[in-house]
C-alpha cells in the first residue's frame, strides 16, 4: 500500500479508554487505528511482520498513518516511516 506514518497510541490517551471506533476493546499486537478512508474497518495489515487489524480511527489518523495499539505510553515508539502490505483473500 506504501509508505505510513507510524505512531503508538494506548489507554488513558483520550476519554475512550480501550473503547476503540468499532466497539470492540484494543488488543495488543492486533489493534491499530487508521483513516476508514484510505484502509477499511476489518482489513488486516502487516507491518514488519506483524499483522494487525484496523479497528480504531482517531483525529490525528489521516491519509497515510496508522496508530499502533500498545499497553503504556512507556511502549511508544515515536514515529516510524514504513513500507504497509494489506492482506489479501485468495
Amino acid at each position: 500500500m506504501g509508505v505510513f506514518r507510524i505512531t503508538a497510541y494506548w489507554m488513558n490517551e483520550d476519554e475512550y479508554g480501550d473503547m476503540t471506533s468499532t466497539g470492540v476493546k484494543a488488543q495488543l499486537n492486533h489493534t491499530i487505528a487508521v483513516d476508514p478512508k484510505i484502509i477499511p474497518y476489518g482489513s488486516e495489515i502487516m507491518i514488519d511482520g506483524q499483522i494487525y487489524v484496523a479497528e480504531d480511527c482517531g483525529g490525528a489518523v489521516k491519509n497515510n498513518v496508522i496508530d499502533v495499539w500498545v499497553e503504556h505510553p512507556s511502549n511508544s515508539f515515536g514515529v516510524k516511516y514504513k513500507e504497509i502490505y494489506i492482506r489479501m483473500e485468495n
